[in-house]
């Protein structure tokens, strides 16, 4: 009897601890409509709904705007389903992951079919830390970038985009909690959907080619109060190019050939974020100084300043990065009945160095041309600045809300320097600052969402 009483004890036991560490799956995800106005032609994304800025002015013969026309659109591709993971547990370690996607991809323009794509994929490890009461987590999968993980108040798809980072990337991070509110954070990150820009247009294949990881340090601090504080910065090197083309004497005959080349571009990216909530009020600010922050949905890229490719030089190419500074605020209030407020503000500051001299005015100024910058797909060479203010109000029933959002997107551009049909900025810092003008676009935006 004992014997047998022991074996039950034994396989209950067991059962326990197998139930335990069985994983546990919550699905979650939300249906949600968009409606948007647009007082002018704009470029953005997204079935359109991903917005960047309005276009610059294009005056025809008879004087006519030709991009000063409204339109509309309204769609559900932005619906999204989710799965996350967790309660599995070996030893001292507590495993988990999320998968999650939605119906972005297969469109072209705001034509075409959606269908289901990526946008999250990761596993993490939590090891829990008796010395100091805490818990380090590793993450290693398809996840926000560290740098665009906190995000402002606003209703709009972009997310406060171009004036803070966004992106989703491949990566293996590393929290490593010093005390329950100090953070270190560490990451080696690659690219996928969002990359940098270079001449063979946005791509991946230029950090493939680097053969270097995008690295990332940052800093943590929380109190019991409602504050955060995060400090960070982003280290990207590229390879534009593998190969370049050199021209030498082999068997006494001058000869023009591929060669394998040097060419390396690296940017250093520094940011700061702070966030304050205290009831039903919150408030968040975040400011970046970005070179060649393309791949964060920021504006900005980089462009040419040497090309070495005379007689027994050896093909490579030297770039400097556009420098970009973009700051937002956003405000929050309520909790059945939400007003919330974006402001956001950009600033070119120009090239890094001088960019390589394409032509020469007669009075000696040098202009570089236009397509040896390789730019965010978001932007143009001949924007200064820029600002948004986009006021909102939620009703929310539940999981059922709605929302209303004016956006107001103001760039300033520059005219180029137009030779025939090429478009040159200035060599100097690579802006265009002649002609500067104002252009805006008003968008009305009802957003309906149901989540589960």
């Amino acid at each position: 009897m004992k014997r047998l009483f022991l074996i039950v004890s034994s396989i209950v036991v067991a059962m326990a601890t197998f139930a335990q560490n069985e994983a546990q799956l919550k699905w979650y995800g939300f249906v949600r409509n968009y409606f948007t106005y647009d007082s002018r032609e704009s470029k953005s994304g997204t079935d359109e709904l991903y917005y960047y800025l309005p276009l610059d002015e294009s005056i025809q013969p008879d004087g006519t705007d030709i991009n000063e026309h409204s339109t509309m659109k309204w769609t559900a591709i932005t619906s999204r389903l989710g799965l996350d993971i967790k309660g599995y547990s070996y030893g001292k370690m507590a495993m988990g992951g999320k998968i999650e996607a939605d119906f972005y991809n297969g469109l072209s323009g705001v034509t075409g079919v959606a269908s289901f794509r990526l946008r999250q994929a990761y596993s993490t490890i939590t090891w829990s830390d008796s010395v100091r009461n805490t818990k380090h987590t590793l993450k290693v999968g398809q996840a926000w970038h560290p740098m665009a993980a906190d995000m402002p108040h606003t209703t709009a798809l972009e997310i406060g985009v171009p004036f803070g980072p966004f992106s989703r990337t491949p990566q293996i991070t590393f929290d490593f909690n010093a005390s329950k509110n100090l953070t270190l954070t560490a990451s080696a990150i690659w690219q996928m959907q969002y990359t940098s820009g270079g001449p063979e247009g946005a791509s991946a294949n230029y950090i493939k080619y680097g053969k270097t990881p995008e690295a990332y340090l940052g800093i943590s601090f929380k109190d019991d109060n409602g504050f955060v504080g995060r400090l960070g910065v982003d280290i990207l090197s590229l390879k534009p190019r593998y190969k370049g083309t050199a021209t030498n004497v082999f068997d006494g005959d001058t000869t023009k050939y591929s060669t394998l080349v040097s060419d390396r571009l690296t940017t250093v990216s520094p940011f700061v974020y702070v966030q304050y909530t205290k009831d039903k009020f919150s408030l968040k600010a975040k400011s970046i100084y970005a070179e060649a922050g393309e791949h964060m949905n920021l504006n900005g890229g980089y462009g040419v300043t040497a090309k070495y490719e005379q007689f027994g030089e050896d093909g490579h190419w030297e770039y400097t990065p556009t420098r970009y500074s973009s700051s937002w605020m956003s405000l929050c209030y309520g909790k059945t009945w939400q007003c919330l407020l974006f402001a956001g503000y950009a600033k070119n500051l120009g090239t890094k160095d001088a960019l390589l001299a394409d032509f020469v005015e007669t009075d000696g100024t040098e202009y570089a041309n236009v397509a040896n910058n390789y730019l965010a797909k978001n932007t143009y060479a001949n924007v200064n600045s820029m600002w948004r203010l986009a006021p909102s109000v939620i009703r929310n029933w539940g999981k059922l809300s709605m929302s209303f959002e004016w956006q107001i997107t103001s760039v300033e551009y520059g005219t180029f320097h137009k030779v025939g049909t090429v478009n040159y900025v200035s060599a100097d810092n690579g802006m265009a600052k002649d002609n500067l003008h104002w252009i805006t676009n008003h968008r009305l935006q009802c957003m309906l969402k149901y989540s589960f």
